[in-house]
């Protein structure tokens, strides 16, 4: 195998495991929205509506990212990005309010997982081949 099939490879692995990531949270968020409700931000009206919707989006854009033809994983990879990025406010949220959920359980936890937000928005990123768009709006 080459070094651009095995990094293809590499990449392709990465991305099913994103959007089966991204569809386990949606129905997570469906089948026990309490957990989900910890990161609503309390400024937020409707905290359920938020938790159903944003299960919803999770479902949809995890789909995408199963399912959409070579030529669309960049665009969709965007999104996944900017939908890492809405949600940071959640966490940010769950960490300043000392809200439990997920087995976070200290501030040290709820820290820790503000780090990993990042991560996921470049592995959203670089598993679809997002940097191409990035590249071509410079």
């Amino acid at each position: 195998m080459t070094p651009e099939a095995s990094m293809h490879a590499v990449r392709t692995a990465a991305r099913l495991l994103l959007g089966a990531f991204l569809v386990a949270a949606g129905v997570a968020h469906l089948l026990v929205p309490a957990e989900f409700l910890a990161q609503v931000p309390p400024f937020l009206p409707a905290p359920a509506a938020v938790v159903l919707v944003s299960g919803v989006v999770e479902l949809g854009v995890g789909a995408a990212v199963l399912v959409a033809p070579a030529r669309l994983r960049p665009q969709v990879g965007l999104v996944v990005a900017v939908l890492f990025v809405l949600v940071f406010p959640g966490n940010v949220s769950q960490y300043v309010t000392g809200t439990d959920a997920f087995g976070l359980d200290s501030d040290g936890a709820r820290a820790t997982r503000l780090l990993f937000q990042p991560l996921l928005v470049a592995w959203a990123i670089w598993a679809c081949g997002s940097l191409v768009l990035l590249r071509r709006t410079r």
